[in-house]
């Protein structure tokens, strides 16, 4: 049995009936409720501290959350988000007072939200001022491979952050697209695939990008192999089909990092939308010699775009099929910028429901996009301006809902920590718990109905009552 729920166990257990004098000789075991609520000044706030009592059969017309930490799931990876080059050119036009400050509000474990997984690209993405590569265009040998580019604002940047962290964080990286002479369209942008006479150039590219960045002080944990490989975009796109990605993966990738002395870099497949993620998964695990070069899954939350329902249920298909794949969210913001709504409740909300819900379907891990973007919702090169966390408005910072939102995970949910069983009684909350590595007992709650709503938390045989105001995310400390 795991020594930190041995631990959790004796403490629910001297907190319950039945141990006499040494019950009474223990101290009282308390819950912190910290809150963030709309029109309310509550932003990851201390908003109680309550007791336990032994618990009691609650009524049918009660509304309760149930957790059992004897039954645990996966294990946490980290939480996180992107530092892209337009993260990193907005970043660059703060002053040193506010840098500080950012940096503070993103990494700090104490003050901040202890962000602990951070994404990058492999050269351009859309979110920058425009494309770029790391080679002279037509360079097939890669002879004049340099990431000069990246040196004027995302490695300061980068630098910068795993300091604020604390001296580490896990980075990984993705491509967006190969340079626009190895595709058949001969364009980085609209798609596209890559001709196959670049496959091995292509892979070397990876592993000359990690090199580099690591020679600058930036490990690189992992990377994917393709964002988005089923879309077509306006911006830099590549499109491999669940075959293409197979067989780059089998024949080039991951032989050529295991080459180039890199194979304990962990290599994260699909890194796009729910919807098609089982076909995807399915046609390169069946492969055993791709499958054994693939640590995990990478997800985005886009299928909704045409106004359909997120579909967890995907993912936990994968989980069930596969329950030694590692599963993560890869990417997710809220699109169609509009500066009128930086304080909009309900992008809050679309990511706490899509975080409980991705974590209890078998997510380890969870990647926001664009750290910070400024008042226009860019840079971006092609006009697809989006929402972040923290907004540069003029100098200054805006903090969205959405920011502390995701501290209400980010914050207390540490690494290594594992998901035990938590479920509500009615529909009207969302909760995920987590038992951290300090034997601390995570739990999230989420109300997005238009009331607070008062309700049980049972922990084991002891309980409490908890009130959530409407429209609000709670992370109770046990």
């Amino acid at each position: 049995m795991n020594k930190h729920l041995k631990k959790l166990i004796v403490a629910l257990a001297l907190a319950s009936p039945g141990f006499g004098a040494l019950a009474a000789d223990t101290p009282a075991k308390t819950l912190s409720v910290y809150t963030t609520a709309k029109d309310s000044d509550k932003k990851l706030s201390l908003t109680d501290t309550l007791s336990f009592k032994p618990a009691t059969q609650n009524m049918e017309t009660d509304i309760a959350i149930y957790v059992n930490p004897q039954k645990q799931f996966q294990s946490f990876l980290g939480f996180g988000g992107a530092i892209t080059d337009a993260s990193a050119e907005t970043f660059a036009k703060l002053s040193s007072k506010k840098k500080a400050e950012f940096l503070k509000a993103y990494y700090d474990k104490k003050d901040g939200i202890g962000y602990s997984l951070l994404r990058t690209t492999i050269h351009s993405s859309d979110f920058a001022s425009g494309s770029h590569t790391y080679i002279e265009e037509g360079d097939k040998e890669l002879k004049t491979f340099n990431i000069k580019h990246d040196k004027k604002y995302r490695l300061p940047m980068l630098k910068a952050a795993i300091k604020a962290a604390g001296g580490e964080i896990t980075t990984y990286a993705s491509p967006w697209s190969a340079p626009a002479f190895m595709k058949d369209t001969n364009n980085m942008l609209q798609g596209g695939k890559l001709l196959p006479e670049y496959n091995h150039a292509w892979a070397m590219y990876f592993t000359k990008f990690i090199k580099a960045y690591e020679k600058e002080g930036i490990p690189i944990w992992g990377i994917t192999i393709q964002n988005e490989p089923m879309a077509k975009q306006t911006w830099e796109s590549m499109i491999y089909t669940a075959e293409d990605e197979r067989d780059f993966l089998k024949n080039h990738l991951g032989p050529v990092m295991q080459q180039e002395g890199l194979g304990d870099k962990k290599i994260i497949v699909w890194d796009h939308n729910r919807d098609l993620i089982v076909h995807r998964v399915n046609t390169i695990m069946n492969d055993p010699e791709a499958a054994k070069y693939v640590w995990g899954v990478g997800f985005h939350w886009y299928e909704t775009w045409a106004g359909g329902k997120p579909m967890y249920g995907n993912v936990a298909e994968v989980n069930r099929a596969y329950p030694n794949l590692n599963l993560l969210v890869t990417e997710a913001t809220v699109e169609k910028f509009n500066a009128e709504r930086f304080h909009y409740w309900p992008n809050a909300e679309r990511y706490g429901d899509s975080i409980i819900n991705d974590f209890n379907s078998g997510a380890v891990a969870w990647t926001d996009w664009n750290i910070l973007l400024d008042n226009t919702g860019g840079p971006n090169h092609v006009g697809n301006f989006c929402f972040a966390p923290i907004h540069e408005n003029n100098g200054e910072l805006i903090y969205t809902p959405t920011y502390y939102y995701l501290g209400h995970f980010s914050k207390f949910i540490r690494p290594d920590a594992k998901r035990v069983s938590a479920v509500p009684s009615r529909s009207s909350l969302q909760t995920t718990s987590w038992l951290n590595t300090n034997n601390q007992l995570i739990t999230v709650v989420m109300n997005s109905t238009d009331a607070a709503i008062d309700y049980r938390l049972y922990i084991g045989d002891i309980e409490t009552s908890v009130n959530i105001p409407a429209h609000a995310m709670q992370t109770l400390v046990y």
